[in-house]
């Protein structure tokens, strides 16, 4: 049986290179991994408990769920927005988060990645992004992680698939986040 990651890109933008590593991901998963790179949060209204309503949940929001609760494992890419995370993966975390006690992350492992144009790799961001999963009902993997820092002149003309060091940082945090999935699961 094959270890579902779900990956969810906290950028939109069509060239985000958030979105190329977690393209990385689905490439470099490890035998026995497969990476699941999440389309449709852009779709997903902003989360309101009044929508929130069993049968009637809005379908974008619906599918994230049902996609949610059938991985694994959780793999998140957060670029940085003013100093923190992008609202549009906070939102997938908050409707991930419900209903409350019975979300979708439920205790299984998580970790967030990213890059950003900055010196540090959006570490402010990805910190967000681990407290609020964390809070969500997430096994945020502390120890993992993974900030590449000047994506806008790093990735100018190669994608982070082709980057030897990029990528096998990537294949490291997959390898460990694979591992700790089949760890949980034999204890």
């Amino acid at each position: 049986m094959s270890v579902r990651i779900l990956a969810l890109v906290g950028s939109l933008r069509a060239g985000s290179h958030n979105r190329q590593l977690a393209e990385a991901a689905v490439k470099l998963a490890p035998e026995g991994a497969e990476v699941e790179l999440y389309e449709g949060l852009a779709e997903i209204p902003f989360y309101n408990e009044d929508i929130d309503v069993e049968g009637s949940v809005p379908a974008p929001a619906a599918r994230l769920r049902a996609a949610a609760s059938a991985a694994d494992a959780f793999l998140l890419f957060s670029p940085e927005y003013n100093g923190t995370i992008p609202a549009v993966l906070k939102n997938a975390i908050d409707w991930l988060s419900r209903p409350f006690g019975a979300g979708a992350f439920g205790g299984k492992p998580v970790v967030v990645a990213g890059t950003a144009y900055g010196q540090f790799g959006g570490v402010w961001a990805q910190d967000e992004a681990r407290k609020a999963v964390g809070i969500a009902g997430g096994t945020v993997l502390e120890d993992v992680k993974l900030s590449v820092p000047g994506s806008v002149v790093r990735f100018a003309e190669t994608h982070p698939v082709d980057d030897a060091e990029v990528a096998a940082q990537l294949a490291e945090v997959l390898n460990r986040l694979h591992s700790h999935v089949g760890a949980s699961e034999a204890a």
